[in-house]
């Protein structure tokens, strides 16, 4: 189960710092069995018509769930690359990506509630170009869900979907 604690876009920076602080901590406490540092991803966020664009995922962690396209990023990609990457792997769309929405840690945990993995998601708002979608590489279903009412519409979100799909909008709405 992946657990994410969401944080405004105006304190991302700060978030990537606690990250590499916590990482440190953790290269400290290998011991514990705690991943030695965050890994890096990124999520694509395309809003189109006040529709959000979702995957629901074929593999753990939340597997079945409903949420973002996206993946690790690759070395030697930027965020922009690897958003768009994945989002065409996963959905077949078409998109340019705008900017960095959010950044979200997302903490994948055993059994016991021990951290097996920590990953720093970074959400890269999108504007779609073209394409509808169908699902890929890692995604059973892919489709566009309105944004007003997504909490209450009964699809099982991974943690903080909703919010980040307002966000979004808002953003959107304000002409970016």
């Amino acid at each position: 189960m992946i657990e994410n604690t969401t944080q405004g876009a105006d304190r991302g920076l700060e978030i990537l710092l606690a990250s590499a602080d916590e990482a440190a901590m953790s290269d400290q406490t290998s011991s514990l069995h705690l991943p030695s540092r965050p890994i890096a991803a990124t999520i694509a966020v395309v809003v189109r018509d006040q529709q959000v664009l979702l995957v629901r995922r074929a593999n753990p962690p939340d597997q079945g769930m409903w949420g973002y396209p996206g993946g690790k990023i690759d070395a030697g990609e930027t965020l922009a690359q690897a958003a768009l990457r994945e989002l065409h792997e996963e959905t077949g769309i078409s998109a340019e990506a705008i900017g960095v929405l959010t950044a979200l840690d997302a903490f994948d945990r055993d059994a016991d509630g021990q951290v097996k993995r920590h990953f720093i998601l970074i959400a890269m708002l999108c504007r779609w170009n073209g394409g509808e979608p169908v699902a890929g590489d890692d995604a059973l279903d892919a489709g566009w869900f309105p944004v007003a009412g997504l909490e209450e519409s009964g699809v099982e979100l991974s943690a903080d979907v909703a919010w980040v799909a307002r966000k979004a909008a808002d953003v959107l709405a304000e002409g970016a």
